[in-house]
């Protein structure tokens, strides 16, 4: 352990729902032991200004104060707006200063979005406020104690892919059967763990050992968090942990961060799980009143957001408790409801009203809208998923002939990826262009981690997995004995695995060709390490490329797929030039933790779907190029369309057959098709087929219980089916295999993605910029350093693109890689 995560763990900060009855709040958010820092100059005009155009539900939300705030906001209620207004508003009411603020969302597009709001409200200050997700705004506060937590402060952040890695070094170690234990399992549940806020050592407590499961994953657990702190890393599940671990064990650190943020405000809260539910506790700091023991006090004033109809992440964590529950868990709290929709018209909510309604145990909530009913929904029943395929095919069709609709208008969504492939079958048939939302994400692509991985390594050298990672890749003749031999040194003399490498000549068995290959190593990430040193993040990416000979390789290839990967590193490297040109005094450190937040924190919680602002680009584009836009209803949360296709909507497969004897997971399945209605704005299209092929057969499967659950008279039937609507029963499903991709149909334009990059040459191909030419210098040359300033050549070795400098400075005598370094002769 960093330290016992149990110090501190008072009823207050234990994280636990508080099982008193007593109102907490009363006195407001100030208090004896932390007074409030003076707020902002008041301005009562700019103030009224902020209220114009809210409905009163709105502005109510936006001008309360005294007490925990829950607001709950429905689909298309303008809750975005009310948060960004809510906080310009505490500005111009001076009733906080913006560094007393911290806004809390799910996702970096999220974060963005809020921060271009708020600085549309209040001008530049927002650039300086505390707007970002739950595992940034963890970062910059670990960053800070990082000491209080046992680590430095460049620790590495590992992605689920590095945890994997990590997971399946442990296991194989204690030789574990990997097909009886799979790392993957084992990774989730650690994840699970964590963020359950049950630590290694508690789990190693509580495990059953009668269970072999249970049992290997207290050891492996034990074993990962060991590798972790030798590695210097956190996972991200470790982000959110180890900060409420650290608040509750050190209440000095704990109480900076309270007396700092007296408003702190949290988007999509039905979204939480239990660590983040405990971090919102710790940071809002419940204490108790010292008049009435009982009685538990925020002692700042606390916002939540959400809507408990559309938490649709629970096998992710996210516990729908956390909101339905937030006036136990804040008896004092107000609650005001958003249910004014400015997105669709009043038939497809009431559709929705009718549908979202049956789950039980759930806060009375009814969308309406001022814009009419609309238009009817259009439900269709196909003989089979070709024939649902086709009739969404022509209903396009007509779409654009009689209400010139725009294929980019339409979404079609589908419960898993693998009901997508009739449809795209169809679209290709009849020529319309279309793009699937989905596939790998951009950071888990293998080229973009091994990419990654060296740049990381430059960084942080004790970070083993990363560094194994790379090890021998591209391959540098430096196999498992060689690297085992290695390790067991490093194990034996109790030092980092890059310390062994460096004194691999005492590894026993360690060949002398595999020795001097280590050696080679060894000098290769301490030359690209000069270069990060001393010419910024692109460089150190373009001589990571190029120095190890990655680009050529793959150039070199004549497998198809590795042209594509070419393609990809040519975008990583656009975004790392990109993120130069935004961030001028931005390190490779830093840009590595952007890339980490934005790979994991956006992640979709579907696993195949990628990360939130991927999918956003995706919709965007394909809106742009006017083409259909196909994704699974979990993606779609928070998207919008005019037209939406809700497909498969059969007994079996949504709701998902697993649902069918378990009420927890049908009230979820409810909520998804709930985000699924709410998703379109003009037209709904409800179709499901009579018969599917699953796994070669043919099933039968009854329609859909949500779709006997919208009130008949806002359907119009196209077809209905031999036997006409079927409500009940519920037919067995297999599971597909997942399917996504994109085609781009007749008249669709192609997508250039060289960014710059070259294609084969002879005398190029392991260069990311053929043009630039080496530097020319001798000894006694004078020469100027963008970041180093004026020096004196001392010395030069090597030839070509290999050619180093060694350069005397004021700040002391630098080696340089000449192709990277930002160099220019003086005379």
């Amino acid at each position: 352990m960093l330290f016992d995560p149990h110090l501190g763990s008072s009823p207050a900060s234990s994280g636990k729902r508080p099982t008193s009855t007593a109102r907490p709040g009363s006195a407001g958010p100030e208090s004896a032991e932390a007074p409030r820092p003076a707020g902002g100059r008041r301005d009562d005009a700019r103030a009224r200004e902020l209220l114009v155009g809210l409905n009163p539900q709105q502005e109510e939300a936006v001008r309360h104060s005294g007490s925990p705030l829950l607001i709950v906001a429905g689909a298309g209620s303008g809750k975005t707006r009310v948060l960004s207004h809510r906080i310009a508003y505490l500005l111009a009411m001076g009733r906080a200063h913006h560094g007393e603020i911290l806004a809390i969302t799910f996702t970096n597009k999220a974060a963005a979005e809020m921060r271009e709001r708020i600085e549309a409200l209040v001008g530049d200050v927002a650039k300086r406020m505390w707007i970002s997700t739950f595992h940034s705004s963890c970062v910059r506060i670990l960053r800070r104690e990082a000491a209080s937590v046992g680590l430095n402060s460049n620790f590495s952040i590992y992605d689920s892919a590095d945890t994997l890695r990590l997971v399946t070094l442990v296991a194989k170690g204690l030789d574990l059967d990997p097909k009886r234990f799979t790392p993957k399992s084992i990774q989730h549940k650690i994840s699970a763990l964590k963020n359950e806020l049950i630590d290694e050592e508690s789990y190693a407590g509580s495990a059953n050992y009668s269970d072999p499961f249970e049992q290997a994953v207290a050891e492996v657990y034990k074993g990962y968090a060991q590798r972790m702190r030798q590695a210097n890393a956190m996972d991200f599940d470790d982000l959110i942990a180890q900060t409420v671990y650290m608040f509750r064990a050190f209440p000095g650190v704990a109480d900076y961060y309270r007396r700092r943020f007296r408003h702190v405000l949290v988007d999509e809260y039905q979204d939480t799980n239990h660590a983040q539910y405990a971090l919102v506790r710790e940071i809002v700091g419940i204490t108790q009143d010292p008049a009435d023991g009982a009685e538990l006090i925020p002692n700042a004033e606390l916002t939540v957001v959400g809507d408990s109809d559309q938490s649709i992440y629970a096998f992710r964590g996210a516990d729908v408790r956390n909101i339905v529950e937030f006036e136990n868990d804040y008896p004092n709290a107000r609650t005001i409801l958003l249910e004014q929709n400015y997105r669709s018209t009043q038939t497809i909510l009431s559709a929705a009203n009718a549908v979202i309604s049956r789950n039980p145990d759930r806060p009375d909530k009814k969308l309406w809208t001022a814009e009419g009913d609309g238009e009817p929904i259009v439900g269709y029943v196909g003989e089979n998923e070709h024939e649902e395929a086709r009739f969404i095919a022509e209903e396009i069709d007509r779409l654009q002939d009689e209400d010139d609709l725009r294929p980019g208008d339409v979404a079609i969504f589908y419960r898993t990826n693998a009901q997508s492939r009739s449809i795209e079958e169809i679209l290709m048939r009849v020529g319309l262009p279309y793009k699937v939302v989905g596939g790998t994400r951009f950071y888990e692509r293998k080229e973009i981690k091994d990419a990654l991985a060296y740049l990381r390594v430059l960084v942080n050298q004790d970070d083993v997995v990363n560094l194994r990672r790379i090890l021998n890749e591209p391959k540098r003749g430096i196999g498992d004995r060689a690297e085992y031999a290695v390790a067991a040194l490093a194990e034996r003399e109790r030092m980092s695995f890059m310390a062994g490498l460096r004194r691999a000549d005492e590894a026993p068995g360690l060949a002398t060709r595999s020795l001097n290959a280590v050696n080679g190593f060894v000098k290769l990430i301490d030359d690209l390490a000069e270069v990060a040193d001393g010419s910024g993040a692109s460089a150190a990416l373009e001589a990571v490329l190029e120095q190890t000979g990655y680009l050529a390789q793959l150039r070199l290839s004549s497998d198809p797929q590795d042209e594509s990967r070419v393609e990809n590193l040519a975008e990583l490297v656009a975004v790392v030039r990109e993120y130069e040109q935004d961030n001028p005094d931005g390190t490779l450190g830093d840009f590595l933790e952007q890339v980490s937040l934005v790979a994991d924190a956006d992640q979709i919680p579907s696993a195949p779907e990628g990360s939130a602002a991927e999918v956003e680009q995706a919709v965007a584009e394909a809106k742009r190029l006017g083409v259909v836009t196909l994704m699974t209803l979990h993606t779609a949360k928070g998207l919008e369309f005019p037209v939406v296709f809700l497909t498969g909507m059969e007994q079996g497969i949504f709701p998902h057959q697993r649902s069918a004897t378990d009420p927890k997971e049908l009230a979820e399945e409810r909520r998804l098709a709930y985000v699924g209605l709410t998703r379109a704005r003009k037209r709904l299209y409800i179709t499901r087929s009579e018969v599917r092929s699953m796994w070669g057969q043919s099933q039968y499967n009854p329609a859909s219980q949500f779709v006997g659950e919208v009130p008949s008279e806002l359907i119009t039937w196209k077809r209905e089916g031999a036997s006409g609507p079927m409500w009940a029963g519920g037919g067995a499903i297999g599971g597909g295999n997942k399917f996504s991709g994109s085609y781009w149909g007749a008249g669709a334009g192609g997508d250039d993605s060289g960014r710059g990059l070259p294609t084969r040459s002879a005398t190029v191909v392991g260069r990311v910029q053929p043009q630039k030419e080496v530097l020319s210098v001798a000894v006694g040359d004078k020469v100027n350093h963008t970041s180093f300033g004026n020096g004196t050549i001392l010395a030069v070795e090597g030839a070509g693109d290999k050619t180093v400098a060694k350069v005397s400075f004021d700040v002391g005598e630098k080696r340089l890689l000449l192709r990277y370094a930002p160099l220019t002769k003086t005379g």
